[in-house]
C-alpha cells in the first residue's frame, strides 16, 4: 500500500490499477484495506497478465517469495516493463536462491535478463525487467560501496550489524512481531541465515571479486519502520580519514537519493518517511577500523520508493519524481 500511495501521487502517473492474485471478482480497495474507507473508490481487480499488458505501461510485483519466478515470465518474454519487489529475481544463480529461500527458483535465462536495480548506483535506464533490492541489502550496499569500490578496506574484515523495525517482517503476525514480544525488546534473528546475505555478497563481488564472505547479523527493533546498517571494516595501513571522506564524497556527489553526513552519524528520525539513504562514516586510527552507519526507511528506500526510482530511470522521469522527501515528525 505504501507503493500504491506514492504512485497515486506521482506527477507522471495518470492512474494506478491494482490486481490481486487470489481474486475472482473485483473488490473495493476500502473493503480490503479499511484505512482507505472514504478516501478512495479504487477497485482491486482479478489478476491477468493479458489485461495488465493491454491497459498499463509498467507492472510492479509486491508479492511473497515464489510468485514472480513464474509470473514474471510473460512480461520478460514480451519485453514489457516490470519491477519485482520480491526476492525471486535478485540472485543470478538458481541453486543459490533455492538454498536461501527454500523454494524453487526462476529459470536461469529469466534471471539473466533481469537487472539488479540498486537505483542510486546502477541506473535502470534502458532496462525492462528490474529486481528491486531488499531493504537490508540497500542500506548495506550503499554504506559499503565507497569503501569497496575505492579499495580502501581489507575484504575479509567486513562485519555488518543491521537492525530493522517490525514492518520489515511483512503483514502476517509471528512470534517475533507479537506486540508483547517485540515491545521494549531487542531480538537477534536469522543469524547467518538471512536471505539478503547472498544478495549483498553477489553485488559486492561485482565491485570486488576478492570478497568471499561477510559477517552479517540482523536485529528486530521495537519500532514500526526504519532500518540502520552499522558496518565495520579494517582499512589498509596507509588509509587515512581524509581518504575515506573523499571516497564517500565522490561516490555520492551526484546521487540524489543518498546524503553523506561525514563523521556525523545519522539516525532513523532523519530518514523515516523519505526515499533518502543517509550515510556517515567514522575512522578509528587506533584500531584501523572504519565504522559506517547507513539509515533508510525500509518501506520506502528499502522497497516501494526504490521501485519508483527504478521506474523513473526506466521512463526518463526526474530521479526523485514522486518520492517523499519530508520526514515523519515528531
Amino acid at each position: 500500500m505504501v507503493l500504491y500511495q506514492m504512485l497515486a501521487g506521482h506527477p507522471h502517473v495518470d492512474g494506478v490499477d491494482l490486481y490481486g492474485h487470489n481474486l475472482t471478482e473485483p473488490v473495493a480497495l476500502a473493503s480490503a484495506v479499511p484505512q482507505f474507507v472514504g478516501a478512495t473508490d479504487v477497485v482491486l481487480q482479478p489478476y491477468s497478465e493479458q489485461v495488465v499488458m493491454a491497459q498499463d505501461d509498467v507492472v510492479f510485483f509486491a508479492t511473497s517469495a515464489g510468485v514472480t519466478r513464474t509470473a514474471a515470465v510473460p512480461y520478460i518474454t514480451a519485453g514489457f516493463p516490470m519491477i519485482d519487489l520480491s526476492g525471486d529475481l535478485r540472485l543470478k544463480q538458481p541453486d543459490l536462491y533455492t538454498q536461501w529461500y527454500h523454494k524453487p527458483a526462476a529459470a536461469k535465462q529469466i534471471l539473466a535478463q533481469t537487472h539488479y536495480g540498486l537505483s542510486d548506483l546502477q541506473s535502470s535506464a534502458g532496462m525492462a525487467a528490474i529486481a528491486n533490492p531488499g531493504c537490508y541489502a540497500t542500506a548495506t550496499l550503499l554504506g559499503l560501496a565507497p569503501l569497496v569500490q575505492s579499495g580502501l578496506i581489507m575484504t575479509d574484515s567486513i562485519i555488518v550489524d543491521a537492525k530493522s523495525g517490525t514492518s520489515g517482517a511483512g503483514k502476517h503476525p509471528g512470534e517475533l512481531t507479537h506486540f508483547s514480544q517485540a515491545n521494549e525488546n531487542l531480538q537477534v534473528y536469522k543469524v547467518n541465515q538471512h536471505q539478503h546475505i547472498p544478495e549483498i555478497l553477489q553485488q559486492l563481488q561485482v565491485w570486488d571479486q576478492s570478497i568471499a564472505a561477510i559477517q552479517f547479523n540482523t536485529t528486530l527493533l521495537p519500532i514500526t519502520r526504519g532500518l540502520m546498517s552499522t558496518i565495520y571494516a579494517r582499512v589498509w595501513p596507509d588509509v587515512t580519514a581524509a581518504a575515506i571522506d573523499e571516497a564517500f564524497t565522490s561516490t555520492f556527489a551526484d546521487v540524489a537519493g543518498v546524503r553523506y553526513t561525514g563523521d556525523r552519524l545519522p539516525n532513523l528520525k532523519e530518514v523515516v518517511g523519505t526515499d533518502y539513504c543517509d550515510v556517515g562514516a567514522v575512522f578509528n586510527p587506533t584500531t584501523g577500523m572504519v565504522m559506517v552507519v547507513s539509515v533508510i526507511d525500509n518501506l520506502i528506500k528499502g522497497a516501494g520508493g526504490q521501485a519508483i526510482q527504478n521506474m523513473n530511470q526506466m521512463f526518463g522521469f526526474p530521479e526523485m519524481a514522486g518520492e517523499p522527501v519530508n520526514v515523519i515528525l515528531p
